[in-house]
């Protein structure tokens, strides 16, 4: 059979893009190929669930401007859908005096994003919102909430068979052949076919690039597993909403933080280390050939030169609950290493190319049948 488009990934960026593309155009046949049993198993069934304000991106960037308008769309699609959430707010913390410049920056950037309502509050109002979290200076961003990202993509992905998309589950991509007339996607042995393929594939988006450009495109898919811990039933009362820190401006990721959960419970973490596999969930999983491509890349190669002793910090804390409960305590001094039980894990699909940059927006590159989403960082996107 042939189809107007053949989306392969069935994670939340592959779901909402089937359905966009229905809801646009109900005529088109569109098929969603997605290698694992069930949807979403991946990074949008292994995150935070925070609904994401835009505080921190780059005024202009696609990721601003896709997160900024994707939140209104995200809380109409979970309203018509009776999926839960809730706007709580969240408090960006200062813990040092040095960090006092770095969050009124932080605050000018939120602002100019349009996050009306963000603003300094005093350290008595910090504790009114979190009794128990210390700090020297703080923020409160009023439009950051939390959902659970896998129902919504579920809901994405029954409305869009409901509109006459396929879905095809345990489907995975060996080879795809581009002709004249588009493409030809070969999958659980079979083939198929169609005008434009849209790569959605999250941790393997650069290999399907691959098979169909011929060549690598000039990005990597560099996996870096972010690790949890979960406050004790009994200990959750430390944590209200959202509690999040400074970004260190020397290191590419946010740093541990506290999330309460829409499912339930309060998240502490994540770290942030290399995985040995694109799919390394567990420290002890290991994929000799994908971390040899790994450590082969000459972006990571720069990326590991630059950032070596922060990344052996985090690698400690993984190994180190004691390292991880004192990195929680600058936030909350309360925590002990008591408190903390083992919680999950996942894995980011970081895109670096090869001068060692660590893209923190938008990768999309396009051939004539194809569009590839190489980086699609870490927010909601737009709902139908």
């Amino acid at each position: 059979m042939r189809y107007d488009a053949i989306i392969v990934g069935g994670g939340i960026v592959g779901l909402a893009t089937g359905l966009q593309l229905l809801r646009a155009q109900p005529t088109r046949r569109v098929l969603l190929l997605e290698k694992e049993a069930a949807l979403a198993l991946h990074q949008t069934g292994n995150n935070s669930g925070v609904i994401h304000s835009g505080l921190y991106y780059k005024p202009g960037s696609l990721k601003a401007k896709n997160c900024i308008s994707g939140y209104k769309q995200l809380l109409e699609f979970c309203q018509e859908m009776g999926i839960p959430y809730e706007i709580t707010g969240k408090v960006v913390v200062a813990t040092q005096q040095e960090q006092l410049p770095l969050m009124r920056g932080l605050l000018a950037r939120g602002l100019e994003n349009g996050l009306t309502g963000s603003r300094q509050i005093t350290l008595d109002e910090l504790k009114e919102r979190e009794p128990y979290c210390a700090g020297v200076g703080a923020l409160f961003i009023p439009q950051t909430g939390i959902v659970d990202y896998h129902r919504v993509a579920l809901a994405f992905g029954e409305k869009f068979q409901a509109l006459g998309g396929e879905i095809l589950l345990q489907h995975a991509v060996t080879a795809v052949k581009t002709d004249s007339e588009g493409v030809t996607v070969r999958a659980a042995g079979l083939d198929f076919k169609a005008k434009l393929l849209i790569n959605c594939a999250g941790l393997y988006t650069d290999k399907i690039a691959e098979k169909e450009m011929g060549e690598r495109p000039d990005v990597r898919i560099i996996p870096f597993r972010g690790e949890y811990y979960k406050l004790k039933k009994e200990r959750e009362y430390l944590v209200n909403n959202l509690i999040y820190p400074i970004p260190d401006p020397n290191f590419p990721f946010l740093g541990v933080h506290f999330t309460r959960m829409m499912k339930g419970g309060v998240e502490a973490g994540p770290n942030a280390v290399l995985a040995f596999r694109r799919e390394g969930y567990t420290k002890g999983a290991v994929h000799l050939q994908e971390l040899a491509e790994t450590l082969s890349w000459p972006g990571f190669q720069k990326v590991a030169k630059k950032y070596w002793k922060t990344g052996l910090g985090e690698l400690y804390r993984s190994f180190s609950k004691a390292a991880f409960t004192e990195a929680l305590q600058a936030l909350i001094p309360d925590v002990q290493e008591s408190d903390l039980v083992a919680g999950g894990a996942g894995v980011r699909a970081q895109a670096c190319d090869r001068s060692g940059g660590l893209l923190d927006d938008f990768a999309i590159r396009e051939s004539r049948s194809a569009v590839h989403v190489l980086n699609a960082p870490s927010q909601q996107l737009p709902a139908p």
